[in-house]
């Protein structure tokens, strides 16, 4: 597992743009909310200037992002690495045939799908979601990702909440993060 902890002036700057909030969407839980960090240009830029920093180069054919908001970091990371972007959604939300794989996550149960044919084999995947947590359903996207060919080369998150311990869910794949929850 991998941090870039407090190396680099700019990821203070993206920490202080996530806010926690309480008990969302359930009691107990404290949901990491991205969507501040979002109304910041210069620390989104600088999040998806991170993950591009770390990738570029790697031959990575394969940009896979995690329903929801894997879609907002997936995408510009595949074009600044010169990779495709593939979508892994909810049930039902994909036209056309797909794979799916059910997972258990911290407040029940999900599944995610992919269309057949998105990946080929061999391919290099990186798997792209903003938070880990129990690290369901980082591992359903490894396991669909390989069922289809593709080698996972590692997962990058914006988020980890550490006490969870959803790295260790990921069959031994390296995980790419760049903040702890707050």
């Amino acid at each position: 597992m991998s941090h870039f902890k407090c190396q680099d002036s700019r990821i203070n700057e993206i920490k202080s743009k996530i806010r926690v909030v309480p008990n969302f969407p359930k009691p107990g839980i404290m949901f990491q909310d991205i969507t501040t960090l979002l109304l910041d240009p210069k620390a989104f830029k600088n999040t998806v200037d991170l993950f591009v920093e770390r990738y570029k180069g790697k031959n990575i054919s394969v940009v896979a992002g995690i329903e929801a908001r894997g879609f907002i970091f997936g995408p510009p990371i595949a074009l600044a690495i010169g990779a495709k972007f593939v979508p892994l959604r909810k049930p039902r939300k994909l036209p056309g045939d797909v794979i799916s794989e059910k997972y258990v996550l911290e407040y029940g149960t999900d599944c995610l799908e992919m269309h057949i044919g998105a990946v080929k084999l061999g391919e290099r995947a990186l798997v792209v979601d903003d938070l880990i947590a129990t690290g369901g359903t980082i591992g359903a996207a490894i396991k669909l990702l390989e069922r289809a060919g593709a080698e996972v080369v590692e997962c990058a998150c914006v988020i980890e909440v550490p006490d969870l311990k959803g790295h260790e869910r990921l069959n031994g794949k390296p995980l790419y993060i760049l903040v702890e929850s707050c």
